[in-house]
């Protein structure tokens, strides 16, 4: 059935930088469709805010303390494989590449992209994870 309704997002930020936080939870509470579930500034706060509050998308930071991005990615996609995941970085290194192709994420987004081109990233996924759903 169809439904102009659309699905507000529930999305989730992980960054162990509270500004970066601070700033992608500024950017993303202006937006009708996007609810923002919780901040996490580690990996191991975000599989259990995974497991709390189901979003649909996860925005993470792939280098942090106590458990790094790709770690968790890879245990929040064991647990719940329909969450998409965006690597959230700044990584510049080659190794990047191949960090990226053997991560469960759905994309990879560096931190000096617009907040424009962040939140139709999001959409994107988060409208992606509907239909596979289904």
């Amino acid at each position: 059935m169809l439904s102009c309704e659309q699905k507000v997002l529930r999305v989730l930020v992980v960054d162990d930088h509270e500004l970066t936080r601070f700033s992608l939870k500024l950017a993303l509470q202006s937006q009708t469709d996007i609810e923002l579930v919780g901040l996490a500034s580690n990996g191991r706060e975000a599989v259990e805010m995974a497991t709390r509050y189901s979003p649909d998308v996860i925005i993470l930071d792939l280098q942090m303390p106590v458990l790094d991005g790709l770690s968790a990615s890879t245990e929040i996609k064991t647990l719940y494989p329909n969450t998409r995941i965006l690597a959230y970085s700044s990584l510049e290194d080659p190794q990047t590449e191949v960090m990226l192709q053997t991560a469960k994420v759905d994309a990879f987004c560096k931190k000096d992209t617009a907040i424009k081109e962040l939140i139709a990233m999001i959409n994107k996924l988060g409208n992606h994870a509907d239909k596979s759903e289904g």
